[in-house]
């Protein structure tokens, strides 16, 4: 049933390529469940090519205003990534402190995982999204020549990497699953910023008697994603390690069309922001053929932060459902559906569910 009034108000940027095909279908399902205030913005590729920029100068004093924010997807093929990357979804990400990037990582009934023999898989990867990897501090030195140096430098600070650890653990009491935490690391390599990663894990984690820990090295952790999926419960990593270990996370479980993630304030200070893990996909997008249900998940995952709990749930269900039943699905999935059919789908499982609110 809908609500009769909008309870709060999103800022919805489509973004590029297939951004703007699942968006509005994301928002098709948000309306059957509950009332959101929209509002528009043209903001990314397209904008850039005009204006130079990804967005207007005001753009983070405009987004402050909102509850959250829906981003479909950022990246052109005729503009570098670093450009498209650092001109909207990093500022955006920094400006609002939203430092956890949570993204789930489950094989629903009736999905293949390409590993034989998966087992449930049931995870959460917690990425830190604010420095690491991604600080962008360092430069060029003798810029296009043949001696040109990059120097890049990972910023890790104790308040960082304490505070997204701490989410993970607070993640794993909330989801009352395996009780685990597993940390990602490689301080046998590097050793300053991954070693205070490691000090401040082990401090986080004494004050968590009750949730079991491990840690390992990022290589391991990849390895193991493959061998023994269903081990992992919450896994929480550093921007670049947490990046790389989000996207394997989702093929294992099926499809990065399923990926659907949230960048978090924790504080609730500043608004969040949620978004597909999928990207732009330029090379189909256009063709009406992209699975919306990441964008949809993502969705879901808003209405939850939101605390609208059950209209979450019941867009959850209704994936679930759609999925089990398994006749309608884009191709990613190994069928032929249309990104629209998928949508009616999910729509049809919600009005069928009799707890739907």
């Amino acid at each position: 049933m809908l609500s009769l009034m909008a309870q709060f108000s999103i800022a919805v940027i489509a973004g590029d390529g297939v951004g703007g095909e699942v968006v509005p279908e994301a928002i098709r399902v948000l309306d059957r469940v509950t009332k959101l205030d929209y509002t528009y913005f043209d903001w990314g590729s397209e904008y850039f090519l005009h204006h130079r920029r990804m967005m207007p100068a005001d753009a983070l004093d405009t987004l402050r205003k909102f509850d959250a924010i829906l981003l479909g997807a950022i990246g052109h093929p005729d503009i570098p990534d670093h450009i498209t990357l650092n001109g909207l979804l990093l500022p955006i990400r920094r400006a609002f402190d939203q430092y956890a990037n949570v993204r789930p990582a489950f094989l629903y009934p009736g999905v293949a995982s390409p590993l034989a023999n998966a087992g449930p898989i049931d995870m959460i990867v917690v990425r830190e999204n604010t420095e690491g990897e991604y600080a962008q501090v360092g430069g060029f030195l003798y810029q296009h020549q043949p001696e040109e140096v990059a120097i890049q430098t990972a910023v890790f600070t104790r308040r960082g990497v304490e505070r997204v650890v701490r989410h993970a653990f607070e993640l794993a009491v909330r989801r009352n699953k395996k009780r685990k935490v597993t940390s990602i690391t490689k301080s046998n390599a590097q050793g300053f910023g991954m070693v205070l990663w490691d000090r401040a894990f082990a401090k986080v984690a004494a004050e968590f008697p009750e949730i079991d820990t491990e840690s390992l090295l990022v290589d391991a952790a990849a390895m193991n994603f493959v061998r023994r999926p269903a081990s992992f419960d919450v896994v929480v990593g550093s921007n670049l390690f947490g990046d790389i270990l989000s996207d394997l996370s989702a093929v294992i479980t099926g499809s990065i069309g399923l990926a659907a993630s949230a960048n978090l304030d924790p504080t609730r200070k500043n608004p969040s922001m949620f978004e597909p893990v999928h990207g732009s996909a330029p090379d189909i997008a256009g063709r009406g053929v992209v699975n919306p249900l990441a964008m949809i998940l993502s969705g879901s995952m808003m209405l939850d932060h939101l605390g609208l709990a059950e209209a979450a749930k019941s867009i959850e269900r209704a994936v679930a459902t759609l999925l089990a039943d398994g006749k309608i699905r884009t191709p990613d999935l190994g069928g032929i559906s249309s990104t629209r059919e998928v949508t009616d789908a999910v729509i049809a499982a919600i009005n069928g569910n009799a707890h739907v609110h």
